[in-house]
């Protein structure tokens, strides 16, 4: 009979546990996916971690929302996948906001601003913008999946190249086998801040060419959450939080904080 009652006891105790962490915001660990492919963004540092201005940001939105999270590192091509099938709860990456996107996923308020550019050989001569090149009849690159590749598809009269990284295009640039790389400004910053010998073998021409906004992408459903983060990177826009980021990872002007 002590031990029947101690088994009976031991699985109410077990249920009320279970049941106290389903109901408390606090117990839950929320999983933020991003591609550590791109520094100053989201990159694996040397010692095998996560960083970089975005992971940064979540961390301190996290912090202000009263949240835990975890980072995980997604490829590209399984971002949104994996969030609208619930792999986890939140996508931090250099995401731009379009209209398509909207019909599957969800969006937070905007955190950075940014736009496409157009980056050639350091001794490339005579071309000065997208047109020029698109009149020399350059062979452009593009990672997959990302609004430059898109912005590509959308001309027929340009000749382009897909990547699954930003990085592969810019090193079959400087070898030769490819005219051009169309992609984010921020990806520039890679070569500016960690590899200045690359950078010196490349440059950015014309203008920034869009006007694109990245917010943090959630599940369509969870408007709860994306109210919390909403309201918590309100407050670290304000209290000068996100623009301290933006200066510790070297931004400039290319990917300016939302005004």
């Amino acid at each position: 009979m002590k031990r029947f009652l101690t088994i009976i006891f031991v699985a109410l105790a077990t249920f009320f546990l279970m049941t106290g962490c389903d109901n408390s915001p606090s117990g839950k660990t929320y999983l933020v996916a991003t591609d550590a492919t791109l520094v100053p963004m989201s990159f694996m540092s040397a010692g095998n971690d996560i960083t970089g201005f975005e992971p940064d940001l979540i961390r301190a939105v996290a912090k202000e929302a009263g949240i835990d999270i975890h980072i995980i590192n997604v490829e590209w091509a399984g971002l949104f996948g994996g969030l609208i099938t619930r792999k986890f709860d939140m996508v931090i990456s250099s995401v731009t906001v379009l209209e398509e996107r909207k019909e599957r996923m969800a969006f937070g308020e905007p955190y950075l601003k940014s736009g496409l550019a157009l980056v050639v050989r350091k001794n490339q001569e005579g071309i000065n913008s997208f047109a020029d090149a698109k009149k020399n009849n350059f062979l452009i690159g593009a990672q997959i999946g990302t609004t430059a590749y898109f912005f590509l598809e959308k001309d027929p009269g340009v000749r382009k190249k897909g990547y699954q990284m930003y990085g592969h295009a810019v090193a079959d640039l400087i070898n030769g086998e490819i005219d051009a790389v169309l992609g984010e400004s921020t990806g520039t910053l890679f070569y500016k801040n960690q590899n200045k010998p690359l950078f010196e073998k490349i440059k950015m021409v014309g203008e920034i060419m869009t006007n694109e906004h990245y917010a943090i992408v959630f599940h369509k459903e969870d408007t709860e959450l994306l109210e919390k983060i909403n309201s918590a990177l309100q407050k670290i826009l304000k209290d000068g939080t996100l623009a301290r980021l933006h200066k510790k990872w070297d931004l400039g002007m290319s990917a300016q904080v939302p005004e």
